[in-house]
């Protein structure tokens, strides 16, 4: 899936817990938390969102590409926020219903010990093993000058790497011996058994220090009283109960013939707005069985009436057609990687789809692939993270098309302020309906200027004939009903970067001829 660091509520992240496990119900979703003040409260709002496992990250550790600001000064160190999070989700009866992680320059087992004692069951440990490959701390991860050869992509540096998994094998083996005498001393057969006994750690008192021994860790090595019996228990390998109830297993069975033979299915089905991530799921299934190519498209086609809830159409691959008369919440097309969603106003609407919005906010977040067609408006950060859809909406919200790095966006209309802002890649094709998009665009990394190459005339009228097919918008007929016209007032976003590789492509399309090109085999890869 795409990256999803735009989280901003736990309503959000239980949003996209929920999203995930509808495409693949099989998979574990873990959410990593930054220790610091508070973080209980969060990973307690991570375990009622169902996730499987949280990840309590320490202050130290990483690859030393962060600023040193960041090194310096961002978190708490793990051991405070793997107690606060544990003792806050055993209070609350929530402890059984995730796996605790924890990482942040684990180096030996007496490590691992306190982390299992006050807490956790699972340890991420990355630092020491590059140490053991040969990693000297040059901090220059990002720079592609790694002297070692291991975070480089340079094949003279790449020569350098000498490392072998088994000194990874061994480093973590002389880990458990330790860990293993650790438990031996404490009386414990198992890291089960030991999992939250913070009662086995004592503080030390021969220490001189002037600040250390103003320390009082008792908060931190506080016995959490234990409200149930399974509050303490290691989380079970059980499904999320929400996807009892999902929308997605009715789809399923009515996509049967298509899902086992590959035969068209078509299906007319009614949707509310408790009704989230329709169509994942299904999606899913097909990915699992077809792999990324999907089914042939228009395979299963299905229309839904009335209002769809978050993340409609989340996930859609190719071969799937989802239909929607009515409107749809936030979300809608999130991680799109290929198939089509079409959204029009219920037939009997009252209101004028150019004036109305139709979808929510964040629609096609991180999408990859697909077509989209919206005979409305759509909320604002429309088509965030959009790295290949092709999409026609009447007019969108703030922040359009931030940080797009792929794909098509024609917006048949007005837009709100900050469009294009972070924008890579690329195009987005506007209708100045008022004269005003010079005002609302974000010029740091686009440039606008008219429609006048012929490929982008075309495409441009293609999408907006598709549109007017699929949906019967009277503003995209009333455009091609006087084409050349609408056409003077369409403007063209690409980003700088981008602009700078078609000019490149064409220079080396006019030079090289195709029958100059070495012939390589699929073979030769």
């Amino acid at each position: 899936p795409p990256p999803h660091h735009d989280i901003y509520s736990i309503e959000d992240l239980a949003q996209l817990i929920y999203d995930l496990k509808c495409v693949n119900p099989t998979a574990d979703v873990s959410v990593k938390l930054v220790s610091e003040v508070g973080v209980g409260t969060v990973a307690a709002g991570v375990a009622k969102a169902y996730a499987d496992k949280v990840v309590i990250s320490g202050d130290t550790g990483g690859t030393g590409a962060s600023p040193l600001s960041s090194i310096k000064n961002a978190g708490l160190p793990w051991e405070l926020g793997v107690a606060e999070a544990h003792q806050t989700l055993v209070r609350n009866g929530l402890r059984d219903r995730v796996r605790l992680e924890t990482d942040g320059q684990l180096r030996t087992g007496r490590d691992v010990a306190v982390a299992i004692l006050l807490g956790a069951q699972e340890f991420g440990f990355a630092t020491a093993p590059l140490v053991s490959m040969g990693c000297i701390m040059m901090r220059k991860c990002h720079l592609n000058t790694c002297p070692v050869g291991i975070a480089t992509q340079d094949p003279l540096l790449r020569k350098n790497f000498t490392g072998r998994a088994e000194d990874v094998v061994a480093y973590l083996t002389f880990v458990a011996m330790m860990l293993r005498e650790v438990m031996a001393g404490l009386g414990f057969r198992t890291i089960d058994d030991m999992i939250g006994r913070a009662d086995r750690l004592r503080q030390r008192t021969d220490v001189d220090h002037w600040k250390a021994r103003t320390l009082d860790l008792s908060g931190l090595l506080y016995q959490t009283p234990v409200p149930t019996a399974s509050s303490t228990a290691i989380c079970p390998d059980a499904p999320a109960p929400f996807l009892s109830d999902a929308l997605d297993h009715e789809l399923l069975v009515l996509a049967a013939p298509a899902l086992e033979r590959g035969e068209p299915v078509e299906a007319e089905l009614a949707i509310c707005n408790v009704n989230r991530a329709v169509g994942a799921m299904l999606s899913g299934e097909v990915a699992r069985r077809y792999g990324p190519r999907g089914l042939p498209p228009d395979t299963i086609r299905l229309r839904f009436k009335g209002s769809a809830g978050q993340s409609f159409g989340a996930w859609c691959v190719d071969g799937v057609t989802l239909r929607l008369e009515g409107e749809a919440n936030d979300y809608l097309g999130k991680g799109l990687s290929g198939g089509r969603i079409v959204v029009v106003p219920h037939r009997e609407a009252l209101f004028d789809p150019a004036q109305t919005c139709l979808v929510g906010n964040v629609a096609l977040y991180g999408a990859t692939g697909g077509d989209v067609n919206i005979r409305g408006l759509a909320g604002e950060r429309f088509g965030v993270r959009n790295s290949g859809a092709r999409v026609v909406v009447e007019g969108v919200g703030h922040h359009g098309c931030e940080y797009m790095t792929g794909g098509v966006v024609v917006v048949l209309g007005r837009t709100g302020r900050n469009f294009a802002a972070g924008m890579s890649g690329g195009l987005a094709f506007v209708y100045d309906i008022d004269g005003k998009f010079d005002r609302r665009v974000n010029r740091s990394l686009v440039e606008v200027g008219p429609v006048d190459q012929p490929a982008d005339c075309a495409l441009l009228r293609r999408m907006v004939e598709d549109h007017a097919t699929r949906t019967g918008s009277a503003r995209a007929q009333q455009l091609l009903a006087d084409w050349d016209e609408s056409l003077a007032r369409f403007v063209k976003v690409i980003s700088t970067e981008y602009r700078k590789v078609l000019e490149e492509r064409e220079e080396l399309g006019s030079a090289v001829r195709s029958e100059d090109l070495p012939v390589v085999t699929a073979a030769q890869g």
